[in-house]
């Protein structure tokens, strides 16, 4: 097997675990048997356990002193933690590319995307599939505007954290009122985030970021409060305990 054929296996490895375990095909506290994932995933261990050891470090997964790995468990409180620190690091890209300037192969994509998003949510041609993959472009590319690969690096680590992607709550919309007006209200802070980082407006860039994150905040409490037994339609969720 070839270096490149090996890292193929580890990244479809780290994909369809990571998958199972956001799902909540495993409970929080599960002891993970290698053995058996391995032949689920149709892998050797030598991916998997590269892939779990990528898991270990964002969060979903812990060392047990005996040995192997169990599922990560998370409280309320983590989870709005994730969340927050999703909307501090993508403010401190936002910040900074405000400060540094943005080149203009990166502007002209991001206002790309910012069009399709428009297109995305009009009221006669609402496009979810498209809005999902879209967003997702947006804050991918938010997250490179400051031109740091440790701020990037940092961005997707945080966005591996249960409930704390832009998209999580996408895949539960059924399950929060207004849920198109709220897609609406998102991409004007879309855009109001990009208009700050082009008028070289660090401050305001960093402030609007972190709100923009805290919309998840609020569909999360919401899902907590008035819909709790829903909650495992969010992918992570199903991790969270008490």
């Amino acid at each position: 097997m070839d270096r490149q054929e090996r890292s193929s296996q580890v990244v479809r490895a780290l994909n369809e675990l990571r998958s199972l375990i956001l799902s909540g095909t495993f409970e929080a506290g599960d002891r993970l048997a290698e053995t058996a994932i391995s032949e689920r995933l149709g892998l050797s261990r030598t991916p998997l356990r590269q892939a779990m050891d990528r898991l270990v470090s964002e969060g979903l997964l812990e060392r047990m002193e005996t040995g192997g790995c169990r599922i990560a468990r998370f409280t309320r409180d983590d989870i709005i933690d994730a969340i927050e620190l999703r909307g501090v690091l993508e403010g401190t890209a936002a910040r900074l590319a405000a400060e540094r300037g943005v080149v203009p192969e990166k502007a002209h994509q991001i206002r790309n995307v910012l069009d399709e998003l428009d297109e995305a949510i009009r009221p006669d041609g609402f496009e979810l599939r498209a809005y999902v993959r879209l967003n997702q472009r947006f804050h991918d590319l938010l997250a490179g505007l400051a031109g740091s690969a440790v701020i990037a690096r940092e961005v997707d680590r945080a966005n591996q954290l249960p409930a704390a992607s832009p998209s999580a709550f996408l895949q539960g919309h059924e399950l929060i009122p207004d849920f198109r007006e709220n897609l609406r209200v998102a991409q004007a802070q879309h855009r109001s985030i990009f208009e700050a980082i082009e008028a070289r407006e660090g401050a305001r860039a960093e402030a609007l970021t972190r709100e923009h994150a805290r919309i998840a905040r609020v569909n999360l409490e919401y899902i907590l409060n008035e819909r709790p037994r829903l909650a495992e339609q969010v992918p992570g969720l199903a991790l969270m305990q008490g």
